[in-house]
């Protein structure tokens, strides 16, 4: 196997507790978790968990208290602004609510070209790179002229992914994306993100609270509660065959259409129940 794109070790974050005298809170509890290149690790948990703030911390977004975060053979962890400004063209994000993280007030053309130019992209190499983006997430080229708020939200979240894409990164945070997006938009959006992978190799952190988005998308999966990883493993192991309490409740919640995997479940559920009795 190769050596991984990106590396956390031991990772622990720290917060200031709330009122005089209170303890720090920790986020994150010695974490680890690696990627390989062109691979998807799916992160997923409930709210509070801990999986923001770990994909916040590869951004750059949260304090790193102790462990590293290693890319590319690199330690990132404690960067300064600048330094991670330069990194920004091989690490990109993805967030959760296309409504509100595109500027309303610029076209879309705007938006894509604004972080070709800060790179020095000339004006017309740049024009053509909006193209190729607006084709590679399935709009129309004429769409470069709108404004965000003419699309619908699965739409608006295609342009957020080209924004995404639009440096060549080799690897994109992709944090809750399509939770804001009804169930038939949500499949079409992920068969974008497997479609784009498949294109340009990129490799994904892939966040998210919901079980089954993530069997959807992942190779690798990884299970935290209370900042720490519970249980991490190959996407079908994992999201199929939980091993840790809290994975198969998360399974046992998830939406499953398929009557084979229905069947599946309600066997695993009543060996859960079982086992609890028994015990």
């Amino acid at each position: 196997m190769s050596a991984p794109l990106l590396e956390v070790t031991d990772l622990v974050v720290e917060y200031p507790g709330k009122g005089f005298r209170a303890k720090p809170f920790q986020a994150l509890k010695g974490v680890s978790i690696d990627i390989q290149p062109g691979e998807t690790v799916g992160l997923v948990g409930e709210s509070g968990s801990g999986k923001t703030t770990l994909g916040r911390a590869v951004l750059g977004l949260a304090p790193v208290t102790g462990g590293s975060i290693t890319y590319d053979g690199k330690e990132i962890g404690h960067l300064s602004r600048s330094q991670r400004r330069a990194l920004s063209s091989e690490i990109q994000v993805v967030f959760q609510d296309p409504y509100s993280s595109l500027n309303p007030s610029m076209t879309i053309e705007q938006i894509l070209i604004e972080p070709l130019t800060v790179r020095g992209v000339a004006s017309g190499e740049a024009r053509q790179r909006v193209a190729t983006l607006l084709e590679q997430v399935g709009l129309p080229v004429d769409a470069r002229s709108r404004l965000p708020r003419e699309f619908s939200g699965g739409q608006r979240q295609r342009v957020a992914i080209a924004r995404a894409l639009a440096l060549d990164p080799k690897l994109i945070v992709c944090d809750e994306p399509v939770s804001a997006l009804d169930l038939s938009t949500q499949a079409r959006v992920l068969d974008l993100f497997i479609e784009i992978q498949e294109r340009t190799g990129v490799a994904y952190l892939f966040i998210s609270h919901d079980l089954a988005v993530v069997r959807h998308i992942s190779h690798r999966v990884a299970v935290m509660y209370h900042g720490e990883i519970v249980e991490s493993g190959e996407g079908d192991q994992v999201t199929a065959r939980p091993q840790h309490p809290y994975t198969q409740r998360l399974f046992m919640a998830a939406p499953v259409p398929d009557p084979d995997q229905q069947e599946e479940r309600r066997v695993a559920r009543r060996a859960l129940m079982t086992t609890t009795v028994e015990g």
